[in-house]
């Protein structure tokens, strides 16, 4: 009958239906799609308990050899991964079509790269910190402490134990604080000093330096003390994200589960290193699980009033607030901070104040300037360790109308008074003027 539905339309919208399903549950899991591009893959073994946490967080990722030659990261114009994690320090050619020019724009585009490199580190990655304002050292140089090695070092001081007074003092991309040191073997390397952008992670100590382990030290290291940097990053102004180490070993299971004491005596030993807890945190940064901001809802009125006018009048009270969020575990929580600013800006800014926190909101009270003209109302807030935040709402501030003048200045009494005493004597000297009448002269 045409009132029950056949068993054909029933199948085909059970199969729209699961189709409609598999597409949201793709469009959940797309924001974590992650590349990772290996010299082998027995890394992924050496590796395992760093990439288990990776997916165990939500993380899908994809684990293919730097030299494939079916990578790609760009597919019609569009990124088909979000993060790109290169544990391929060796490589010297990408396969594919992946290239340092590929990987730069993927970063324009506001992807995040995650590098390990090591002493074999080959020129793509060479070429890919110079883009970044990293520098690596040479090809089979490593960082050299003669003063902070660890007790099972073979004899070139190169197993490094990294004090975490090294740390960036930022707990948003190294984690809490903690008293383990860090293990680390690997390459060294130096910030572009023009590069406002790279952050110095971990640096070496002030006895470190950056050669040949095997050499005698026949001209200026490359690195030297707390300029050698161990482990570095770079956030773009487009809020991109990008962690260099100088070590794939710190990465390793290894290097987490070991033991660590310098060899000095009277050295404290520790059980484990800080190796896990520093790499989940730097994890966590760059593939923006942590220190990410957006801008919520914006209102402006009046003192008194609930909405906004067409364009206010200088001298009014205006009340302003903002909605800021902070992404934690998933989920957008309200900022806590109390060094948000708030500027009034025509050309160059008339009012600064700082915004108070009242509520779930940001928001404060204050006077209109005696100018107007075209103003905003901006928020940029740029710290260590949070994405760029940026809000401008543009509004018109118009001149008093002529009714809303005052009919009479207190100030100005003084010049009343001469202009009415001039109209009286004016008019007393009118009245006597006319009034006058000479006498006749006689004969």
């Amino acid at each position: 009958t045409s009132g029950t539905p056949r068993i054909s339309d029933r199948f085909f919208c059970n199969i729209l239906l699961f189709v409609c399903f598999l597409s949201a549950v793709h469009c959940v899991s797309a924001d974590g799609k992650t590349l990772v591009l290996l010299d082998n893959l027995n890394i992924r073994d050496t590796h395992s308990i760093f990439f288990r946490s990776l997916a165990d967080r939500g993380f899908d990722l994809t684990f293919k050899t730097a030299d494939d030659p079916s990578l790609s990261l760009i597919k019609y114009g569009q990124f088909l991964y979000d993060h790109l994690v290169i544990f391929s320090p060796s490589v010297e050619d990408f396969g594919g079509n992946i290239n340092v020019e590929t990987i730069t724009s993927f970063i324009d585009g506001g992807g995040n790269v995650l590098v390990a490199a090591s002493s074999d580190i080959g020129d793509p990655l060479r070429e890919l910190g110079s883009e970044c304002g990293i520098e690596f050292d040479e090809e089979k140089t490593g960082v050299i402490d003669h003063h902070n090695y660890d007790v099972s070092d073979p004899g070139e001081h190169t197993l490094i134990v990294a004090d975490p007074e090294n740390l960036l003092k930022a707990p948003t991309i190294v984690g809490k604080p903690t008293n383990k040191p860090v293990l680390f073997k690997g390459v060294g390397m130096v910030a572009d000093p023009d590069n406002p952008l790279v952050l110095d992670i971990l640096t070496g100590s002030s006895t470190s330096y950056s050669f040949f382990p095997d050499r005698p030290i026949s001209q200026y290291p490359h690195a030297v003390g707390k300029n050698t940097l161990l482990i570095a990053g770079l956030q773009a102004r487009n809020n991109a994200r990008v962690v260099f180490s100088g070590s794939l070993d710190f990465f390793s299971d290894a290097y987490f589960n070991s033991a660590v004491q310098k060899a000095r005596p009277g050295s404290q030993r520790f059980e484990q290193t800080g190796n896990m807890e520093l790499a989940e945190a730097l994890s966590r940064w760059v593939f923006k699980e942590a220190g990410v901001l957006r801008v919520g809802a914006v209102t402006h009125h009046p003192v008194g009033e609930t909405t906004p006018p067409a364009a206010y009048t200088i001298t009014d009270l205006v009340e302003y607030s903002i909605v800021i969020e902070m992404l934690s575990e998933g989920h957008w929580v309200p900022f806590d901070g109390d060094d948000i600013q708030l500027e009034f800006v025509r050309i160059d800014p008339f009012v600064r104040t700082y915004l108070k926190k009242n509520g779930g909101k940001y928001s404060v009270q204050f006077k209109l300037p005696d100018v107007y003209g075209v103003f905003q109302f901006k928020v940029d807030y740029n710290r260590l360790g949070y994405t760029h935040l940026y809000s401008s709402t543009q509004v018109s501030v118009r001149p008093l109308q002529h009714t809303q003048y005052e009919r009479f200045i207190p100030s100005a009494f003084p010049y009343y008074a001469s202009v009415f005493s001039m109209m009286t004597g004016l008019f007393i000297f009118s009245v006597v003027f006319l009034h006058m009448k000479e006498k006749e002269k006689s004969d």
